[in-house]
């Protein structure tokens, strides 16, 4: 499994606690930034990393803000991206299961650095469980397609 991991200026310290994860894991990645602490725009680095796995340079993506959200927000604009907002291991889990996620954001605001690896470590770990879920993941895939 390849990992792209991009986070902007709110994101940092979380960042890193997930590479060391990632590293304890043996799962190769890529850091795409940012590297400071100034005022950056999460666009700027979620789009990217979300095209890169998108384009099947990568299996998956983590992205980190201050909530998430902006990162959520901007990475489901790519085409072929699902990405969960999550906050808690239960929801990391079920986005593996059940919408087949290829990336996640979370915010360091809101969750700590002990939480956000137990988060990352889960949706890693987890696989999807096709089945009926299939089904719902095409549905999502035929509308992306006819709205091109």
């Amino acid at each position: 499994m390849k990992v792209i991991l991009s986070a902007d200026h709110a994101g940092m310290t979380i960042r890193n606690e997930v590479k060391s994860l990632l590293d304890e894991m043996g799962i190769e990645y890529e850091d795409t930034g940012c590297s400071c602490e100034t005022s950056v725009d999460y666009p700027d680095y979620a789009l990217p990393a979300a095209e890169r796995v998108a384009n099947g340079e990568f299996d998956r993506g983590i992205l980190i803000c201050g909530t998430g959200i902006g990162m959520s927000i901007s990475a489901n604009k790519v085409k072929g991206i699902r990405c969960a907002l999550v906050h808690d291991v239960y929801s990391a889990k079920l986005t593996r299961m059940h919408n087949n996620s290829n990336m996640i954001a979370m915010g360091e605001r809101v969750i700590g650095p002990g939480l956000a690896r137990e988060i990352a470590k889960t949706w890693l770990e987890t696989e999807f469980e096709g089945g009926r879920h299939e089904r719902r993941i095409e549905k999502i895939t035929l509308y992306e397609n006819k709205h091109e």
